[in-house]
């Protein structure tokens, strides 16, 4: 492809995401999976097709998405859920795979490799998918870590299990112990690639503490923590997975100056907001609709048997969870379920057989239309059935709250453009004074009503609303932070304010909001 077709293609895939990134917002769905129907609509518009890369996918925007997840990763949070993650990530992904691979070989006819193939493929999660789902509507924060948690740990050890199965394959040799064996010498090694990298990688963000080189430094430890493992022949997820927690945790701490943080946190968010974009946009370009309708019914065979495995590993193993681990709610697991929406490493995987391996179209094509349909089903009706369960609905104490609070915002806003309309000389001072009058009584009426609230609620209500009070005062003190930062760039760039006495107070302002953020 030549280079001039390449930016053509870069700019209609940059203006079309740009688009449904405004209209999933307007039309109230994933953004996600207006990208996949997005990528189906404007297949016959560009120059020439793309092409789904699968060495470009894995050396580079997974190790670059594990890491972007892993450094924002909340380690105290994900300690104190690690044992249903681990069932999830661990048995759930074995016992998945196989029960997936059973229905697929009794009802297409799969040979056991293929079969086993197919059902690791679909055992994986797609983070990007279901956070993506989690910003429209809010949920409890320990699902969300378990969700996310999951994901990014069954990545590892399907990718593990898809190399073994590939391995017995060519060579033939299998044995329990000996796979046993290799898978832990797998996961042990990527994650002693991990530690190693990330903790040395640790000394040179405190040695060096500038935003500009520490955000290359983070792209160096990302990427080449995978081709190490690669090269030693263990997990590169789980390296990348390992050095992107002790990034986030030790390397992005106090040790650190808090302009080098927001810029890392800014970057790494900007990064991976671009590679899913055009990942997505891709899914839907790479699929053939001419294909996807001759194997449909093999898709919907596909799509029931990973789900039938989903409910017979999520449930039971939750179950057990109880006996030694706080219970999942089990509207949680009902989350947990339905949300095993798949995407774009479900599709680079298959990719990467080779050649020679028999089936290798039929699989492809597959597994590219099952992570079709499940990221415009599953992908449509997440958020529907999230607000079925009411995992994020309010009180009805918190909802009148917001309602007076609503009330009392817009009228003062009101109130606020007739000032300035009076002071410009657009609006006479009769008119000024009658209309100011009515929203006045509008603040008057909230003012009372959030007062009466206030002195009469009860314990329970106190401590919701706590809450609920804190995290908005937290918004506003950020706003205004914000606004402190504006005015001293503006100083800086007009030459008012010296470059020393700004940063300095920079410094001081980027602490407090790290400090906000972290509460």
């Amino acid at each position: 492809m030549d280079f001039s077709s390449l930016v053509i293609i870069l700019v209609i895939l940059l203006l079309v995401a740009t688009s449904v990134a405004l209209l999933s917002r307007w039309i109230r769905v994933p953004y996600v999976t207006g990208l996949v129907v997005a990528g189906l609509a404007i297949t016959e518009i560009l120059p020439r097709p793309i092409g789904f890369n699968d060495s470009l996918i894995f050396n580079v925007f997974l190790p670059i998405l594990v890491f972007e997840a892993a450094i924002n990763t909340d380690i105290s949070r994900l300690r104190s859920t690690i044992k249903p993650i681990a069932m999830l990530a661990g048995p759930g992904v074995i016992l998945s795979s196989l029960i997936t691979a059973l229905i697929l070989k009794l009802g297409l006819g799969f040979n056991w490799t293929s079969a086993l193939l197919a059902g690791v493929i679909l055992a994986i999660t797609d983070t990007v998918s279901i956070i993506a789902v989690f910003k429209e509507i809010s949920v409890p924060s320990r699902l969300s870590t378990i969700v996310q948690g999951e994901s990014l740990m069954n990545d590892g050890v399907a990718l593990v299990l898809f190399s073994l199965i590939l391995q017995v394959h060519q060579t033939g040799q299998f044995t329990v112990l000996g796979g046993l064996q290799q898978l832990f010498v797998v996961i042990v090694g990527g994650t002693l690639v991990g530690l190693g990298i990330g903790y040395l990688s640790t000394i040179l963000f405190v040695k060096s503490d500038d935003p500009l080189s520490s955000s290359l430094l983070t792209i160096a430890v990302a990427l080449g923590a995978f081709q190490i493992s690669q090269f030693l022949g263990v997990s590169g997820v789980v390296a990348v997975l390992v050095a992107g927690l002790i990034v986030g945790t030790i390397g992005l701490s106090q040790r650190v100056s808090p302009s080098t943080r927001l810029t890392l946190c800014s970057f790494w968010e900007t990064v991976t907001f671009i590679i899913n974009s055009f990942l997505f946009l891709l899914i839907g370009l790479e699929v053939d609709l001419i294909t996807f309708f001759q194997t449909l019914p093999a898709i919907f065979l596909a799509i029931f048997a990973y789900q039938v495995a989903r409910l017979l590993s999520v449930y039971p193993l939750l179950a057990i969870v109880r006996l030694f681990d706080r219970p999942i709610p089990l509207r949680w697991q009902h989350v947990l379920f339905l949300g095993n929406i798949k995407g774009t490493l479900s599709m680079a995987i298959p990719l990467t057989l080779p050649a020679s391996f028999v089936g290798r179209e039929q699989l492809i094509a597959l597994i590219f239309g099952t992570v079709l349909l499940s990221i415009l089903g599953q992908g449509l009706s997440l958020p529907w059935f999230v607000k079925k369960l009411k995992l994020s609905q309010g009180s009805l104490p918190l909802q009148n709250i917001e309602e007076w609070q609503a009330q009392l915002m817009t009228a003062k806003a009101a109130q606020d453009e007739l000032d300035s309309l009076l002071k410009s000389g657009v609006l006479p001072k009769s008119i000024y004074e009658e209309m100011r009058s009515n929203y006045q009584v509008q603040i008057a009426k909230a003012e009372k009503l959030l007062r009466d609230f206030y002195n009469n609620r009860s314990d329970l209500d106190r401590d919701e609303i706590s809450v609920k009070k804190d995290h908005k005062i937290d918004a506003i003190r950020r706003r205004l932070l914000l606004a402190e930062k504006g005015a001293l760039d503006e100083a800086r760039r007009k030459r008012i304010l010296s470059e020393e006495i700004v940063q300095e107070r920079l410094n001081k302002i980027d602490q407090n909001l790290i400090e906000l953020d972290d509460d």
